[in-house]
């Protein structure tokens, strides 16, 4: 018979390692002030958020917090590492019932979809934030560092961003007053609309060194007369995607066309999650900004307030006996950073570049990156422009290097290697997708700009030039196949357009030691390794660079295709704007649903295979689309109402979102006064 002395220190025993264990061992209560002014107490750090607000979930995940979060809106799921997170909708109007299901321990919310999901008091913690100024996101990073014990991290980037803000404020002093321009933020709503005067986004322009209208009236977004922009005379104008293409028409009238910024064509395109965000990378986008707006002053060298010099090396392992050593360099030109993969070797070699040709005597090749501030600023001389920036600072000879030039982060390098038998090759590639991927043999050529997906090959074979030149058919194969599979689409007709490439790829190909090699061709073994070192060299650094997966959510893959629900829905020439929201959001929730979304991915396959011409009859998939309005309004329906009327979409596409539309708008308790019916081109909004 057991002691009942044994059993309690067994008891003990098993209670003091389920302490040692347990997240909340020793964890020490957090106590946070939210900007409702609302005190939120914590047991410890949280374990499940669910996050609704972009700006902060994008903090969490720089923090290294991301593994706390249990839940995002669709905005947030192109943020690496944030794919495989549950869904709860959109910003405006995400789902409480998902939100619960995931058991939270903290909702981070805005004020506006606070309200809206309406969880009761006391149930779980929601911490409410709104940013309306600048400091507001430097003061949300600290909350962030401070609710997930990541103080130092936190610290570490907002010191970044205010290094940022500090260098643009001393370039820009060095402007006179007089010189100044008129810059204005479009927000696209048909007729022309800026941010309020209270806005975090004009205080962006201030930051940039440009001056921002004030009309008087406060508020995210707000209508501009006539009179009021003739008078201002924006000298430059910037938006997201839709903000832009929602307001050329404007452009072209004869009343708004004789501002400065139209005639002169001052408008500039810029991604959403800077446009529209004030967070982590505040001070990227004010430093993009101001080299826009003063792109003359910037490009001069007397301007330039810090050394050109290399800051930074970081080793990048290459085992290959003839390479002597490869690194990433940062390095400061035009006051901006600039990051160089620099591969030294040995001995010189023969190259075959895509870039410069055929080779010899090459010592050492390379990958250039510039960030987003310089790509105004550099020297629209060719090759030679380039070169005479760059080699000088690397401290490197043209007569013996070789470097191609890209857009995309060098952080983001993604390092292959492949081998058989005594067969080695090594695959350098940075790629990047958003904004100039093509389909040829479809898409226009209008412009020439050096390298977005980036190749380099190095092998321990002794390569001939017919083998080299081969090599790149084998390499672009590959690179074709990553983005097959990924579903990367054109950036020019991204409705029915796959993607081959970007327009402005480079591949370089290196003479290695060893065994001669004569052919790289996809029957050989050396092609084969070439082109898979190709492919999963592309689909890392895409997913590096965009955070694109495979398996992304239904709202990505409408991202892509320039396709967004609120857009659709909204009713031409028609004061209906909550309306509008709401019905969007009911599409929204309708989509969370797995079975919704996979008919809508099964649709964009469909499109897919009747653009291709390899599916012709479309009946039993009409069936099919009856089917999922009646399940979605929850009786039977005999047709589908046409929503979407534009004849650019594929017509499998059209009939899916039309099902789901049809549904939604016949299901219980939904009472349109009017059918959403809307032939506008579809365009992305990407987030707040």
């Amino acid at each position: 018979m057991r002691k009942p002395g044994l059993c309690l220190r067994w008891l003990l025993i098993v209670l003091a390692g389920w302490l040692v264990l347990s997240p909340l061992a020793g964890a020490k209560p957090v106590t946070v002030t939210d900007d409702a002014g609302r005190v939120i107490r914590l047991a410890g750090v949280p374990q499940r958020v669910v996050c609704l607000v972009p700006s902060a979930t994008e903090m969490i995940f720089a923090i290294g917090a991301g593994d706390a979060v249990a839940g995002i809106t669709h905005h947030s799921s192109a943020l690496r590492g944030a794919a495989e997170k549950p869904l709860v909708g959109g910003f405006s109007f995400p789902s409480a019932e998902r939100i619960m299901a995931l058991k939270p321990d903290l909702v981070i919310a805005s004020s506006l979809n606070a309200k809206r999901i309406a969880i009761p008091d006391n149930a779980i913690p929601v911490l409410v934030l709104d940013i309306r100024r600048m400091d507001d996101a430097f003061r949300h990073l600290r909350l962030m560092g401070t609710l997930f014990a990541r103080q130092a991290e936190a610290d570490a980037l907002i010191q970044k961003n205010r290094r940022q803000l500090d260098l643009i404020a001393r370039k820009v002093a060095q402007i006179p007053p007089e010189r100044r321009k008129r810059v204005m933020r479009l927000m696209g709503k048909g007729p022309i609309m800026t941010p309020g005067s209270d806005s975090f986004q004009n205080e962006m322009i201030r930051a940039a060194g440009g001056i921002a209208p004030d009309f008087g009236q406060a508020g995210g977004a707000v209508p501009v007369s006539r009179e009021q922009w003739t008078d201002f005379n924006p000298q430059v104008l910037y938006g997201c995607g839709w903000d832009v293409k929602a307001d050329d028409a404007v452009f072209n009238q004869a009343d708004w066309s004789g501002v400065d910024a139209v005639r002169q064509q001052r408008i500039y395109t810029l991604p959403c999650d800077l446009t529209c965000r004030a967070g982590v990378h505040l001070g990227d986008f004010v430093a993009w900004l101001a080299s826009l707006i003063y792109s003359q002053e910037f490009a001069d060298a007397g301007h330039e307030v810090l050394p050109r010099q290399v800051i930074d090396r970081r080793p990048v392992p290459i085992d290959l006996d003839y390479v002597q050593a490869a690194v990433v360099a940062t390095s400061t030109i035009h006051d901006f950073p600039n990051k160089s993969l620099i591969v030294d070797f040995k001995t010189p070699r023969g190259i075959v570049s895509t870039l410069e040709g055929a080779r010899d005597g090459i010592l050492t090749v390379g990958n250039h990156y510039s960030s987003p501030p310089c790509w105004a600023l550099t020297p629209m001389t060719g090759l030679d422009g380039l070169h005479q920036e760059l080699y000088p600072v690397i401290g490197k000879e043209k007569a013996n290097t070789t470097f191609l030039f890209t857009g995309a982060n060098m952080d983001n390098l993604s390092v292959q290697k492949e081998t058989y038998k005594e067969m080695t090759v090594y695959a350098l590639v940075t790629a990047g997708v958003r904004g100039n991927a093509v389909r040829m043999s479809r898409d226009v050529g209008n412009y020439y700009e050096p390298g977005t997906i980036n190749m380099i090959f190095l092998s321990n074979m002794r390569l001939t030039q017919r083998a080299m030149t081969r090599a790149i058919i084998s390499a672009t194969e590959g690179k074709s196949a990553a983005l097959q599979d990924l579903d990367i689409r054109s950036a020019y007709l991204p409705l029915d357009a796959a993607a081959t490439g970007t327009g402005t790829d480079n591949i370089i190909v290196v003479q290695g030691d060893g065994k001669t090699v004569d052919n790289a061709g996809g029957h050989c073994k050396l092609g084969e390794l070439i082109a898979r070192t190709a492919y999963a060299g592309v689909r890392e650094a895409i997913f590096k660079q965009n955070g694109i997966v495979g398996r992304r959510d239904i709202f990505q893959r409408l991202v892509d295709r320039h396709i967004s629900v609120s857009r659709l829905v909204g009713k031409a020439d028609c004061d209906c704007i909550a309306e509008d929201r709401m019905f969007a959001g009911r599409v929204e929730a309708t989509l969370l649903d797995p079975a919704m979304a996979g008919f809508l991915e099964a649709a964009l396959a469909i499109s897919d295979g009747a653009g291709r011409e390899t599916v012709a009859d479309l009946a039993s998939y009409r069936t099919w689309c009856l089917a999922v309005a009646g399940r979605i309004a929850g009786r039977p329906l005999e047709e589908l109402t046409a929503f979407v009327t534009d004849e650019k979409f594929p017509k499998p596409l059209a009939m899916a979102l039309n099902a789901i539309f049809t549904g939604v708008s016949r299901a219980p308790g939904v009472h349109l006064t009017d059918v959403p019916m809307n032939a506008t081109p579809p365009i992305a909004d990407n987030g707040k």
